[in-house]
């Protein structure tokens, strides 16, 4: 029997890297994202055993529509993975409360919500699973992105937490941390002034993500990191959290001339270009 995948963020970087895995694996898959025409697309490359359900995850109504559709299709639920994610490159001082709070609603409250919901269904799997991308973000805090850091650190705590509580329950919960990562998302951040401690080591790309699904799903466990030395560094400056702003200025140098080569990669990529001095997506 196929087993039955719910994935949020599907028409992304990282949610096409792991649906195209998953698909080679025989599993059916349905592609839940906010950006309805480029998850269509999404679907028809993926072929029949891709069903696309466009929705606002901050709408609880189209959540609740969500797990009807997938009970009256398919019966069950085998694997929920919470993927879809967000970063604003806003000063904190500078931002709205509106966008403080919709970062916070995609990034947290919508994967608990969701895995709420989820449950009842994933009870009937054989072997249920929930998979959610949190970051390294959510372990070492980055003064640019302190809302994204917020969101992420408390997804980990709540999936760690949430995973003590499921395992007897016949449910297995994991979270992926990756760092940096090729995607548009990663792209925007760069361009407008996102966090240089990003760059320290080139970003990884969506593929190394997607494989870390696959390992979670053949040896379970309730954490993964594709670049297992950024999470081991990332846990040691937590442990003095009082030396951070030390820590932080030791990496900025090197991390601002990683920003510099990744800004000049996306040039000589074609994906970016200077304009009166400032570097702008094409």
């Amino acid at each position: 029997m196929h087993p039955v995948v719910l994935i949020t963020g599907a028409a992304g970087g990282i949610g096409q890297a792991i649906c195209e895995r998953l698909i080679q694996r025989g599993m059916r898959l349905v592609l839940v994202d906010i950006q309805a025409e480029r998850l269509q697309q999404v679907a028809e490359r993926l072929g029949e055993q891709a069903t696309p359900f466009a929705a606002d995850l901050t709408d609880h109504d189209a959540l609740a529509r969500l797990m009807s559709f997938v009970e009256e299709r398919f019966g069950r639920l085998d694997i929920l993975i919470n993927n879809a994610g967000i970063a604003r490159v806003e000063a904190f001082d500078e931002r709205s409360v509106e966008s403080i709070l919709g970062e916070l609603n995609i990034n947290l409250v919508a994967p608990l919500v969701l895995t709420r919901l989820a449950i009842p269904l994933l009870k009937r799997s054989a072997d249920a699973r929930v998979i959610s991308t949190v970051s390294l973000g959510g372990i070492f805090p980055l003064p640019e992105t302190p809302i994204y850091a917020a969101s992420k650190f408390g997804l980990r705590g709540a999936m760690l937490s949430i995973g003590l509580d499921l395992a007897s329950k016949g449910i297995k919960v994991g979270s992926i941390l990756p760092a940096a990562t090729e995607t548009a998302m990663l792209r925007h951040e760069a361009i407008h002034g996102g966090n240089a401690l990003q760059f320290i080591d080139p970003p990884q790309q969506p593929e190394d993500v997607a494989e870390q699904v696959l390992l979670m799903l053949d040896k379970p466990c309730l954490e993964r990191t594709p670049k297992a030395s950024e999470s081991w560094l990332s846990n040691l400056a937590m442990l003095f959290p009082n030396l951070l702003p030390r820590t932080i200025l030791l990496f900025r140098k090197r991390g601002e001339k990683g920003l510099q080569r990744y800004l000049e990669s996306l040039g000589e990529r074609g994906l970016a270009q200077r304009v009166n001095g400032r570097w702008e997506l094409k």
